[in-house]
């Protein structure tokens, strides 16, 4: 409740805040009588647009979880290394989106290629709208390049899923039985020398009713990853249950079911030319190394202001 307060308390700050440039603007355009007047005018209103916006874009972030923190899943698809260098360079491109729009992150799971990339990576993200900004990068993203891993320079198509799903933070009323868990530990992995923990504090637990799978390794002991892996086990169960009940309700009322998880959503051509193109809200740009490197805001807003989910 706290902390739903303070984030609309944030937004009506806001909202009195560009009423009052508003008001002001206004004056001043009204009294204005020079060049220099104008000029003034003309650098204020830029500002004051792009206020309004961010504003227009919070007010669109009304889902029920688009406040909440979220965990983000990376996992190649067939293709092995290329598919998990892809895979690599994803988790890049959004490790970079955070650092570019004050998100935090923390690399909750991340196991490694045997030659290049990782075969799967799990990110906690952290602040204001975090799931609302990013869920609906889940799905399936498809790289087409020429691979740096073929000698004979032939292009390729590689794909990766991406799972978003929020951290909710309540206590859930999820009862799991242990019988129910099968925990696995091993050495967590690390950037080598004194960064790595020689002990079996990583974590993997796997809910045999529903085959759902989660890691941890951030953490110094086991018993502190086994905590965090059963908080994301209970979101994962809690959206699982969710989601069953959802579709009930639409199979009662005779309702389409909804293209979910294994749908291509975007694009990412290096070669023969450079197009990103997001295929929901047709999106696109022949900027890939701006995206790549965590520019996902444009594509973002696309799907925001279309009110694609």
């Amino acid at each position: 409740m706290n902390k739903e307060l303070n984030y609309l308390s944030k937004i009506t700050d806001k909202i009195t805040e560009a009423k009052e440039e508003c008001e002001s603007l206004i004056e001043l355009i009204s009294s204005s009588t020079s060049i220099d007047d104008l000029k003034e005018i003309e650098s204020l209103i830029e500002p004051l647009r792009e206020k309004v916006s961010t504003i227009k874009e919070q007010s669109l972030l009304n889902g029920p979880y688009d406040k909440e923190n979220c965990y983000l899943e990376i996992h190649p698809g067939a293709g092995g290394t290329e598919a998990m260098d892809w895979a690599d360079m994803l988790l890049r491109m959004y490790t970079r989106f955070c650092e570019k729009n004050n998100f935090k992150y923390k690399v909750i799971y991340k196991q490694n290629g045997e030659e290049a990339g990782i075969k799967n990576a799990i990110l906690l993200i952290t602040g204001d709208n975090a799931y609302g900004y990013l869920r609906r990068e889940k799905g399936i993203h498809r790289l087409v390049r020429i691979s740096p891993f073929d000698s004979n320079k032939r292009r390729h198509t590689s794909f990766a899923s991406v799972l978003v799903t929020p951290e909710i933070n309540t206590d859930l009323n999820i009862d799991i039985k242990d019988s129910d868990i099968k925990m696995d530990v091993y050495h967590s992995s690390g950037a080598g020398g004194q960064s790595v923990n020689t002990s079996n504090s990583a974590v993997r637990l796997t809910h045999i009713p529903t085959g759902i799978v989660v890691s941890c390794q951030i953490e110094r002991s086991q018993i502190q990853n086994r905590a965090v892996a059963m908080k994301m086990l209970k979101n994962k169960l809690y959206q699982l249950e969710k989601k069953n009940q959802e579709k009930e309700l639409k199979d009662i009322q005779g309702g389409m079911d909804n293209i979910d998880f294994g749908y291509q959503i975007r694009n990412y051509v290096l070669e023969p030319y450079k197009l990103v193109k997001d295929l929901r809200s047709n999106y696109e740009t022949s900027n890939t190394e701006s995206v790549l490197d965590g520019n996902l805001m444009p594509i973002i807003h696309s799907l925001l202001e279309r009110g694609i989910e």
